[in-house]
């Protein structure tokens, strides 16, 4: 089994892909015509230290990614956070096409002293898997190409005292309409998302009925995420869509219902249903009850 390449600068993945040496050392931005005259990449697995945007039309394979036929047929747009590993695949060098496809790189770095560097953790498609990406339509692509050429010119340019904050300008452009994107995505699916809403409440049921509830505590994120064959974030984003509640908070709120069967249809005492839920803390338990319904698990029961 070959070893994961690390990549940790802009410079070594100018290198990686057969480029030049990068113009701006935190940032570049690379089309797919130029990566179809340069790629030289050997396949493999690779990790990367960078922050990295990439549009790609189909048949471009450059990177292993996967797409839904009912989707839009234009473009697919993939985010990469720090730390994540992608793969080159062995006939990459063959399967660049001509198209309007690009790569924008950047390290952690670039964007430290910015206000996007307190934000872009809010950019939840980041955690995506490859297989959620972005489907963009020829509009959609032509808006984002705009803002992309912007960065691009920028680097080219002399680099001044205003370089930095045009680029990120341009950066959370392409973020903030990759979001509104997803949005439209998430909308335009709904009748196929209501079937994983379905497989959640049906994941729920099974887990609370289970011995996990017990041993492990309430489900984490990342694991509704697993058991729908989702990223966590994804499902998250989805849930949010669809009903205006994220996965943590559905969660909570189908705690708090079977709490109040058990509160109302038994003689066990708050502490006893708070540890039923995995809950080391009963205090813990009462406080997200009351947060949720307005009443203490004890006033509650009182009530009824």
């Amino acid at each position: 089994m070959k070893d994961i390449i690390k990549i940790d600068s802009i410079n070594s993945i100018h290198k990686a892909i057969g480029l030049p040496s990068p113009a701006h050392p935190l940032i570049s931005a690379i089309s797919t015509r130029e990566l179809k005259q340069k790629l030289q990449v050997s396949a493999g697995k690779y990790s990367f230290d960078l922050y990295i945007i990439s549009l790609k039309e189909i048949g471009t394979g450059a990177f292993q990614y996967g797409r839904k036929s009912y989707d839009y047929q234009d473009s697919s747009l993939v985010f990469t956070a720090p730390g994540q590993v992608m793969q080159f695949e062995e006939d990459s060098n063959q399967r660049i096409q001509d198209g309007e496809g690009w790569d924008i790189f950047f390290h952690p770095d670039f964007i430290r002293h910015s206000s996007l560097a307190h934000t872009i953790s809010d950019y939840t498609f980041f955690e995506y898997e490859n297989n959620e990406a972005l489907h963009v339509s020829d509009k959609e692509k032509k808006i984002l190409l705009d803002f992309v050429t912007n960065i691009a010119n920028e680097i080219d340019q002399n680099i001044d005292k205003h370089t930095q904050e045009l680029i990120i300008i341009n950066l959370e452009s392409i973020l903030k309409y990759s979001k509104r994107f997803y949005d439209r995505q998430f909308y335009t699916r709904s009748t196929y998302n209501k079937d994983y809403l379905i497989k959640f409440e049906k994941f729920l049921k099974h887990y609370f009925a289970s011995n996990q509830l017990v041993e492990h505590g309430l489900p984490t994120v990342q694991q509704c995420g697993e058991a729908l064959h989702l990223s966590g974030y994804y499902l998250s984003d989805l849930l949010k869509v669809e009903t205006g509640k994220t996965t943590k908070e559905h969660v909570l709120l189908f705690m708090v219902e079977e709490a109040k069967t058990k509160l109302l249809n038994s003689n066990s005492s708050v502490s006893e249903i708070a540890y039923d839920f995995g809950f080391e803390y009963p205090q813990h338990f009462s406080k997200v009850f009351k947060s949720k319904t307005g009443f203490s698990p004890s006033e509650y029961r009182n009530l009824n």
